[in-house]
This record gives structure tokens, C-alpha cells and sequence, in this order.
């Protein structure tokens, strides 16, 4: 069992605090992802739950205990890092037997497990090299292997994948998800790519300046989020924003224009195109992006001038300059109070 249990666990750097009181419980064998901008404190948090960062107060348990003066080796923990962190003299297979050397395990078991991670990860044929040899892929294959031979309770991942290359990083997470799925281990990991999350999550803890904005699968932050935030960072790409006062009133469902100020979310992929004048608003064609099996098309509304986007399957025949109608299942709006961000209205939660 490898269970966490976050109670108001703050961090501070002098009088600055940039975790303030979350709480969170990760259950055994849970693949959970932390998302979040640059500098929202999802980094720190991963290093505090290694022990690379004190706490400076609440409570850290594993799997009931009080870890919070435990050191990373006592808690079980094997951490993941985006610079790889490999020993640059050693070779793969020093590099992924140096941790059990330290603890003295005897030599015949140590070449075992280092032949079993190896082969696990097909790194084998890459044992004699050194880091200077290795691309970025293989690398991380070594990275994680030098985490898994050490058999941990708990996996940490720090952005491990954002210095592949864009078609390196979509194999790794399909093995990185693999792997888990196989090891069956309790495993944070740490990203700003909210493809990775949605992908790869049981599920997501949005962080938003040291605060936990909304937790829950990748379906339910994608279909009912709490607030504007996770709306707009959950899905590619972003949900469209717009004024409600803009639109056609009679247009629209229940619920999405109250007394207060309203602002409408329309996703992309939930907006088609018609002759101008026949759908919930018109807007002109700014530019159209040409994907083969899909299209975005960029646009701006022609009563306000706010910025839209629209995601549609297929090629598409606008051109640059046209004047279209946009239109939509009106069970896809969610609507957004302008004044606190909370969402007043939203398809469901769609979870799976």
C-alpha cells in the first residue's frame, strides 16, 4: 500500500508564502498528474512531497504515517526529473545500479534487477554507453529505469517530458502510462501540458498560485469545471470566452444569462460554421489553419470584435475575410459569473 495524504501543507520562503493550506489524498496505485501555469507552486509541491523541500507546516502521510522529517529514501519515493539527472562519467548500467551499490545489495542481485529494468524499458543494447551517447528518449528510459530499480513505494515525475521533441514526447507518455499501468505504483507527475494530463491522469489537481483550483477526472474538468480557470486550461484549444450582453438573448438556454454579468463558454470543437446571419452569432475569417484531418479556424465577432475559435473535422472551404455564421448545440454552453469566475452553468460532468 503507498497512500498520501496532504492536510494543509504550506510552504514558505521567508515571509513569502507560495503553498497555501492544500489538502489532498492519493489513493494506492493512483496515476495523479498536478497541472497548472509556470510559477503556480505544482514543482514545489512535487519537491516537497520528495523531501527536497521542507514543509513548513501541515502534515505530509504515507500510508498513514507523519513524513514530514523523513528523508527521500525513507519515504519510499523515486523521483523523475526534466533534466534527466544522469551521472555523466557512468555508464546506463552504473547508472542504474549506483543507488543499490550504496545500500551494499549483494552484486549477483544487483545485475538481475538491472537486467530485468533493462529489458523492461528495451535499454539493454544501451548498457555500455554513457548519458553523452544516449538521445533524449533513450535518456529518460534511463531516468525512469534508475527509479524503477530501486522498487519505490511512490513515483515522482517533473516535467520529464518538455525537452523531447513533439512526436518523442506523445511515445514516451503512451510507455510512461504503460509502465504504470504495469507496475501498478502510486505515481504523481508533474506537467504545464494539459494533453499530458488529460491523456494520462486518473486524475488532475489544477493548481492555480499555490492553491488547488479544482480536482477531479480528466472528463469531469473537461465537461463541468469548477470556474473559468480550469475551463480555459483544460482543452485544446482553449474555450472561447464572450460576453453574454453580445449575444442573442433568445438564443440562448436557461441559466445562461442571469441578472448578473455573464460571460458564455463555447469549446471549439462544439462550434460549426453556417451562412452568416443563420447562426448564434456571425463572425469574419481572420485565418484558417489547414490540418488535413481537421481545421481551426480563427475568427472575430462582428458586433463586438472578440476573439473565437472554431475546431472543424474535415478541410474547410473558408477563406480568409468571409463572413460566417457560427452555431452550436446549445447543451454545450457553459456560462461563467464575470465577477467570481464560478461556473453557473455547464453540460454535466461526463464522468468515465
Amino acid at each position: 500500500m503507498s497512500e498520501l495524504r496532504l492536510i494543509e501543507l504550506k510552504k514558505s520562503f521567508g515571509p513569502v508564502e507560495v503553498i497555501h493550506g492544500v489538502d489532498l489524498d492519493i489513493t494506492d496505485g493512483e496515476f495523479v498528474v498536478f497541472v497548472g501555469p509556470s510559477g503556480c507552486g505544482k514543482s514545489t509541491m512535487l519537491r516537497m512531497l520528495a523531501g527536497l523541500e521542507p514543509i513548513t507546516s501541515g502534515e505530509l502521510r504515507i500510508d498513514g504515517r507523519i513524513a514530514n522529517e523523513e528523508t527521500p529514501v525513507d519515504r519510499g519515493i523515486a523521483m523523475v526529473f526534466q533534466s534527466y539527472a544522469l551521472y555523466p562519467n557512468m555508464t546506463v548500467r552504473q547508472n542504474l545500479s549506483f543507488a543499490l551499490e550504496q545500500i551494499r545489495m549483494p552484486k549477483a542481485e544487483i545485475k538481475r534487477l538491472v537486467a530485468d529494468v533493462a529489458d523492461l524499458l528495451k535499454i539493454t543494447p544501451l548498457l555500455a554507453r554513457r548519458p553523452g551517447e544516449l538521445s533524449g528518449g533513450q535518456s529518460q528510459r534511463v531516468a525512469i529505469g534508475r527509479a524503477i530499480v530501486r522498487d519505490p513505494k511512490i513515483f515522482l515525475f517533473d516535467e520529464p517530458l518538455s525537452n523531447l521533441d513533439a512526436e518523442l514526447r506523445v511515445h514516451m507518455r503512451v510507455e510512461i502510462k504503460a509502465l504504470h499501468d504495469r507496475l501498478k505504483r502510486t505515481t504523481v507527475y508533474v506537467t504545464h501540458d494539459q494533453v499530458e494530463a488529460m491523456t494520462m491522469a486518473d486524475r488532475i489537481v489544477v493548481f492555480r498560485d499555490g492553491r488547488i483550483e479544482q480536482v477531479g477526472t480528466p472528463l469531469v474538468l473537461y465537461n463541468a469545471p469548477a470556474n473559468k480557470f480550469v475551463a480555459g486550461f483544460i482543452g485544446s484549444p482553449q474555450m472561447n470566452f464572450l460576453d453574454a450582453a453580445s449575444l442573442s438573448q433568445g438564443t440562448l438556454p436557461p441559466g445562461a444569462a442571469g441578472a448578473k454579468p455573464t460571460e458564455i463558454g463555447l469549446r471549439p470543437e462544439h462550434l460549426s460554421i453556417c451562412t452568416g446571419g443563420e447562426g448564434l452569432f456571425d463572425a469574419k475569417v481572420q485565418m484558417v489553419e489547414q490540418l488535413g484531418g481537421e481545421s481551426f479556424i480563427y475568427l472575430s465577432t462582428t458586433n463586438a470584435e472578440q476573439e473565437v475559435v472554431a475546431k472543424i473535422p474535415g478541410q474547410s472551404t473558408v477563406l480568409t475575410g468571409d463572413i460566417v455564421g457560427l452555431i452550436t448545440d446549445l447543451t454545450n454552453i457553459y456560462a461563467f459569473d464575470v465577477e467570481t469566475g464560478v461556473c453557473i452553468k455547464s453540460p454535466g460532468t461526463g464522468d468515465s
